[in-house]
């Protein structure tokens, strides 16, 4: 399978910072396709390598960090689509179209946008790299390309400087987390594997009417932010010395999987890049990342992905002296949910709690106190509904939060969400028959299907999604057999395998 490419980047002279260069759209565009193996009259989506390419590419020819791009790709069309199913163009109800939803803009021919994603990628590259130029919206610093928080109000313009994406909210002086940029920057985080710095702007900056359609007027047009930033991990050249920003895993060819493991770098370990990066080996995993080929100090070889490499020159933050670590007190829990006990599931389900994925059932009735409790239910079976319910507030918090019923059906809109990330359900509003699926205990099997199909953004079998757990220790079980696909989850259960999944995100490199 291909995928292992030589970066388009590497192969045109383009200035570090700046790409004033006179050339031809069209040769770009079939430049970009032909590194990428794409080709440009499909009426398909791309794997998620090629994608991974095609937008990489096409930033890094306008001298704009890929992670932005990539990010506001996700943000905007959701898991990287251009086509739908029928191979036409994507187009939504403001007339946004494809994988960048480029929506009323002049210059731009429309029918291309539709029929050719490159095109479509290109317009979308090209109107951010305006945006960062606007001399009407405030500035970052010195305002290097390479920074990524430097790009904060180019990614709010890109959707427009309208009073819903204020940094803070003008009346209460709290964070707007809704603000476009800021959804852009988390995806950033969650997908690129990138801690960002969040930027400490004030409400006096931002100027407007909140019942008023008219654009945010900003009283403070540069900042300057003595904080740690963040460069693009894309610029890395050959020869570089880099070091690891935590302990990433060191392996021997670019794609995770535990036959790929070969050790574990240690934090601010310097490696030497070897070569250009390249992209996953493995299509259907959908990274933002890419992987730089580095030699360790004692000359053994192998791929790091770029989110855990940092420019060896750059001021490493000081790593504190780690305090001990208390007893954990339980008494709070205790106190709120009448059946907690000390159990296998109780860090588990503390954690799970914590996190807002379980809230407990507060209709359990006491009969000789005469009084509703509050009940955690460990072992209570989970029906599909409330797993999704409980996954998509870890995966997908902020969708789910605005999810409402398509239909008379109460759980449309989260079986909604279920059938957009490609996962397999069992029940669905054609028939009382199949709504009734929503509320039968789901298997342990079936579980794993559908976290695993939600991973990769394509359906997968139960098979290969248990062998998924098994080979990514979202399970500590090491046969199909011995995972028990036919026996019901329980409460307890949901909250081992979510955690053990964020666990396994965390260590993706």
């Amino acid at each position: 399978m291909k995928k292992i490419l030589k970066p388009l980047i590497s192969v045109i002279a383009i200035g570090a910072l700046s790409l004033s260069l006179n050339i031809d759209e069209n040769v770009l565009a079939n430049n970009i396709a032909n590194t990428c193996e794409y080709d440009s009259a499909s009426k398909v989506n791309p794997d998620y390598s090629t994608m991974n390419c095609l937008l990489t590419e096409t930033a890094l020819s306008y001298d704009v960090p890929p992670e932005i791009v990539k990010a506001i790709a996700e943000g905007e069309s959701g898991n990287w689509r251009h086509f739908d199913s029928n191979g036409e163009a994507i187009v939504t109800a403001d007339n946004g179209i494809g994988i960048m939803q480029i929506t009323n803009q002049a210059g731009y021919n429309q029918d291309r946008l539709k029929s050719d994603i490159l095109y479509n990628i290109q317009a979308g590259v090209e109107i951010l790299d305006a945006m960062f130029k606007r001399k009407d919206l405030p500035s970052i610093n010195g305002g290097e390309r390479d920074v990524l928080e430097h790009w904060y109000f180019a990614i709010m313009a890109y959707n427009g400087t309208k009073p819903v994406n204020s940094p803070i909210f003008q009346a209460t002086g709290e964070r707007n987390a809704t603000a476009y940029q800021e959804r852009i920057l988390r995806i950033i985080e969650k997908l690129g594997l990138i801690d960002l710095t969040e930027l400490p702007f004030s409400s006096e900056h931002f100027q407007y009417d909140s019942n008023s359609t008219e654009n945010i007027k900003f009283s403070t047009m540069n900042y300057d932010f003595s904080l740690p930033l963040t460069k693009s991990k894309h610029f890395f050249e050959r020869n570089q010395k880099v070091s690891a920003t935590n302990n990433p895993t060191f392996r021997s060819r670019p794609t995770t999987g535990s036959d790929t493991s070969i050790s574990t770098l240690s934090k601010g370990e310097i490696v030497t890049i070897t070569g250009p990066f390249v992209y996953d080996e493995v299509s259907t995993k959908k990274n933002h990342f890419v992987w730089y080929p580095v030699k360790r100090s004692d000359g053994t070889e192998g791929y790091v992905a770029s989110s855990y490499l940092t420019d060896s020159a750059s001021t490493p933050t000081p790593t504190p002296t780690p305090t001990p670590t208390p007893p954990v007190d339980y008494s709070a829990y205790a106190k709120k949910f009448a059946d907690f006990r000390i159990d296998w599931w109780t860090d588990d389900m503390i954690w799970a709690i914590d996190k807002g994925l379980i809230q407990g059932d507060r209709t359990v009735w006491n009969s000789k106190t005469k009084k509703a409790e509050t009940h955690l239910k460990p072992n209570s079976q989970l029906t599909e509904y409330h797993f999704l319910t409980i996954f998509f507030r870890y995966a997908e918090k902020d969708e789910l939060a605005n999810v409402k019923p398509t239909s008379s059906w109460s759980r449309s809109g989260i079986y909604n969400m279920a059938k957009k990330y490609e996962m397999p359900v069992l029940a669905n509003e054609s028939s009382k028959a199949s709504r009734a699926k929503a509320e039968i205990g789901i298997k342990r099997g079936k579980l794993a299907q559908l976290m695993a199909s939600y991973h990769y953004g394509e359906t997968v079998s139960e098979e290969t999604a248990i062998q998924f757990f098994i080979d990514n220790g979202l399970t500590t079980m090491t046969s199909s057999v011995e995972y028990k696909p036919d026996q019901i989850l329980t409460r307890a259960h949901i909250s081992a395998f979510i955690q053990r999944y964020e666990s396994f995100l965390s260590k993706q490199k």
